[in-house]
């Protein structure tokens, strides 16, 4: 007998605490955990892109044959125009290549096992505080992790001096983990300065950049949104991107994602790509279609484009709408301490500074779900559950 031998896993501290928010019989519940986009109806929408999308798919599909290791490549390419710009030189002197993934998630774990089965590396750099499922993902691939300083509790802003001391202790060779934008959970990224000081730490160091880019177009937009990876890319000769289009397609269910490869020159690019479509093939050999061709079908067509652009801008000013409405109630519930940098961090999350006592007095006592360290979905807040989520706040500070 072999399964008896197998405990109990652990709950995932996010996905967990969804189920245990449809377990909840309360009826004003409110989950703020989950990193999905909600519109004022507490819905998470299909973008009217997406669907016209998919209607010309329907008329045009001709077959539902396998797709190559490396995906549907008009998806590839659009993907690389998205990170770089429509005229960048790793692009155009193709020292970059991209390979469709499953999701965020799928493609950071198949940069890690590349990298762990074809590299000398073994050790990541991750950001204190970091995406929950970062540590496990390159954990499992068998990467050691190490923490970088990031957020200082007593700004409620970023620590830039303590990033650029932990990482000049990094060795040769190292990856170091960086959020293109929107850092999840903290809200709070690098300034195009920033952004410099640290490519130039990484040259010096020889450390490789991996950048988790799974919400641009969330920030201050597509473009603006990846000012910090095209700078890095400008200066430092090998990186990873592995990026995601759940949030900005609202293709949650679709998984899809990519994994960007770029080398020094477009030799070790080729030699680098062939062994990440090695290691798709002895995972999933393939990826799936529908996702990246919604995604290609939108960004070849100029009117399906300006129309999710129009949508995404839609769905960024919300959130910053939510934002100032959740600090201008926090104050009209009666809450005198300061939350006025909710208002300054970016992108879906905000990282509010409760701690894992009155988060759980939030869930037990007011069926208000938010993750354990505090990390707040304002993207999950509407006009409607505000006084809810306020009044819980207001009554466990």
């Amino acid at each position: 007998m072999i399964f008896s031998q197998v405990e109990l896993a652990p709950a995932d501290p996010i996905l967990g605490l969804t189920d245990a928010f449809k377990a909840d019989p309360r009826e004003d519940k409110v989950n703020l955990g989950v990193g999905i986009y909600k519109d004022e109806s507490g819905k998470t929408p299909i973008l009217k892109a997406v669907k016209l999308a998919e209607e010309k798919l329907l008329q045009t599909e001709e077959s539902k044959s396998y797709l190559g290791m490396e995906g549907v490549q008009a998806y590839n390419r659009a993907v690389q125009t998205l990170l770089f710009g429509a005229d960048h030189t790793v692009v155009n002197n193709a020292r970059a290549l991209t390979a469709q993934a499953p999701g965020g998630t799928g493609s950071l774990r198949v940069a890690a096992e590349f990298l762990v089965r074809h590299t000398n590396t073994d050790t990541i750099w991750l950001s204190n505080p970091t995406w929950a499922n970062h540590q496990n993902i390159f954990q499992s691939a068998g990467l050691k992790t190490q923490s970088y300083g990031y957020y200082k509790a007593e700004t409620h802003g970023l620590d830039f001096d303590a990033m650029l001391s932990d990482l000049a202790e990094a060795k040769e060779g190292d990856l170091v983990l960086l959020h293109g934008c929107c850092h999840n959970p903290t809200g709070i990224d690098l300034n195009e300065a920033q952004w410099q000081q640290v490519a130039e730490l990484c040259v010096a160091k020889s450390l490789v950049p991996l950048f988790d880019f799974a919400y641009q177009g969330f920030g201050a937009g597509v473009e603006e949104d990846a000012a910090g990876l095209r700078i890095v890319a400008n200066i430092v000769p090998e990186l990873i991107i592995a990026n995601s289009f759940s949030k900005n397609f609202g293709l949650y269910n679709e998984r899809i994602g990519a994994v960007t490869v770029v080398a020094a020159n477009d030799a070790e690019a080729i030699n680098a790509f062939s062994q990440i479509k090695s290691t798709i093939r002895a995972s999933y050999s393939n990826p799936p279609a529908h996702g990246a061709l919604i995604v290609s079908t939108i960004l070849e067509d100029e009117s399906l484009k300006q129309l999710w652009h129009e949508e995404l801008q839609a769905m960024r000013e919300r959130i910053a709408e939510m934002r100032s409405l959740f600090v201008a109630s926090l104050k009209e519930y009666g809450v005198s301490q300061d939350f006025e940098f909710i208002s300054s961090q970016n992108g879906m999350f905000s990282f509010s500074g409760l701690n894992k006592v009155q988060v759980k007095q939030l869930k037990d006592e007011f069926g208000v779900y938010i993750v354990g360290s505090g990390r707040i979905s304002v993207a999950g807040m509407t006009k409607t559950n505000m006084p809810v989520i306020c009044k819980a706040i207001a009554a466990v500070l």
